[in-house]
């Protein structure tokens, strides 16, 4: 856990790095206002990196020394050695992390430490930071991603047998693969995969050596600083690497459609848990009671995912709305992109956790997803189909079909319970083969191709996907 300290405050400003332009010293209430420390803190690891991989880059430029750059990489490695310890202490006089690792490196090492800075500023410096950070957490977020995906298969290849009435409107429609249903999310997650990729490729360029806006005096070989931080890239345009936040609105969007993802497989097991359906039985332990009705089960967990996804679309449109009308360059603005962005990959994350393990551990009754493929005429698109292969043109055989069905609801009837006889008066093609059409095993394994319902479509697809995922 890190702490905090009181220092006595200079003449000017309160001790800040730019206080020599100033008579007064900073107000209180602005000091509080301004302040970002409590933010951006999770970034220490990623500002000291970077500023070791500047200090470097100084040396060789011949602006330090060689000795001068072994001290100051040595403080860094002592400065990150307390965070990661939870023993750094902040001062009140820390405007953001920058300013507290470069405080407490001088406090390390004397005046030495108030080189770091030489040819470079906190606009570009920060640009670097959050680039970093979002590369890790991209990263960790891809296998998390992949994680889930997998628990998706193995739940698709566990119930490869049963069948469900596939859903339009939220009305029955067509009999479907449970497994075909599941591994529909599993696509929608490689896409979401995807822009992540996407998302990473264009954040993976270096802003640093951009200055606060125009640049740097010094020779500062800014290739070599991106080689040693692992970046392909340099930035073209310092104005532009220091405003630029594009790339925050670019990751807050694609999280956005992994909640929208999540949001949708949430409501769809909320839907199936309940009692008129009971296609599913979520697990106790995440699920809550009522405080008054002593029957009650309630599914929790992913009704909260469905509510933070608005949480999450809300940090994408603060994101937006931050950079609507912002002109160039640098502006304090800026400062407010960080817990939006910070909020939205925590909250995909924590959701993403938790509904993998409730994934893992959820039960499917196959029994329930029997009982609601009989009656109301499910397998009607199956009867067209047929009047189809018999020479019937579809519209009319889709008319014919209609026919079929209004006359077995007026009956109170299933259209698989009419006879052949019966069957007949609306269509003479009509002879006793269409009984091997009217069956839910039917209706899947008629649907062969790509992408599509049947057995061994499905069968195919759980393996190419456990392959891709292994």
């Amino acid at each position: 856990m890190v702490k905090r300290k009181n220092h006595s405050k200079s003449a000017h400003g309160g001790g800040k790095a730019w206080a020599g332009r100033f008579r007064e010293q900073t107000d209180p209430f602005v000091e509080a206002f301004t302040k970002s420390v409590t933010i951006d803190s999770r970034l220490y690891g990623e500002d000291i990196v970077g500023s070791i991989g500047h200090c470097k880059t100084l040396e060789k430029a011949r602006i330090l020394t060689r000795a001068e750059t072994r001290t100051i990489v040595r403080g860094l490695e002592s400065v990150k050695r307390e965070f990661d310890r939870g023993q750094f202490v902040f001062s009140p006089q820390d405007e953001d992390i920058h300013m507290a690792i470069e405080r407490r490196l001088t406090e390390l090492i004397g005046p030495l430490g108030g080189k770091l800075h030489t040819g470079r500023s906190r606009n570009d410096q920060v640009a670097l930071d959050i680039r970093m950070y979002l590369r890790t957490q991209l990263d960790e977020l891809h296998e998390q991603l992949a994680g889930f995906q997998r628990v998706l298969v193995a739940k698709a290849g566990a119930n490869r047998s049963l069948i469900m009435p596939g859903y339009t409107h939220l009305q029955r429609a067509q009999p479907v693969l449970f497994a075909h249903h599941v591994l529909a999310y599993v696509e929608m997650f490689e896409r979401d995969k995807g822009r992540l990729r996407d998302a990473r490729g264009r954040l993976n360029v270096m802003p640093l050596g951009s200055g606060a806006l125009a640049g740097t005096n010094y020779p500062v070989n800014r290739r070599y600083t991106a080689e040693l931080l692992e970046f392909p890239a340099v930035t073209q345009n310092s104005m532009d690497a220091v405003s630029d936040r594009d790339f925050m609105i670019e990751v807050a969007s694609a999280l956005s459609i992994v909640m929208m993802h999540l949001s949708r497989l949430s409501e769809e097991l909320i839907v199936w848990a309940s009692q008129e359906f009971q296609f599913i039985d979520l697990p106790d332990a995440f699920c809550t009671g009522s405080s008054m009705m002593p029957q009650k089960k309630n599914p929790d967990v992913p009704e909260l995912v469905r509510g933070k996804t608005g949480r999450v679309y809300g940090h994408l449109v603060n994101l937006l709305t931050l950079l609507k009308a912002l002109p160039l360059s640098y502006n304090r603005d800026l400062q407010e992109d960080k817990a939006a962005l910070f909020d939205a990959l925590d909250t995909v994350r924590a959701s993403l956790q938790v509904m993998t393990e409730l994934m893992r551990r959820l039960k499917v009754s196959g029994e329930a997803m029997m009982r609601a493929l009989q009656g109301g005429g499910l397998l009607a698109t199956e009867l067209a189909d047929y009047l189809v292969m018999r020479g019937v043109p579809f519209r009319e055989a889709h008319g014919i079909t209609g026919r079929i069905v209004r006359a077995a609801l007026d009956q109170g009837r299933d259209v698989t319970e009419l006879s052949l006889e019966e069957l007949r008066v609306f269509c003479e093609q009509i002879d006793k083969s269409v009984f091997s059409w009217l069956t839910p095993i039917a209706a899947i394994d008629h649907k062969g191709q790509i992408g599509a319902t049947a057995r061994e479509r499905v069968e195919r697809r759980i393996k190419d996907l456990e392959r891709l995922l292994s």
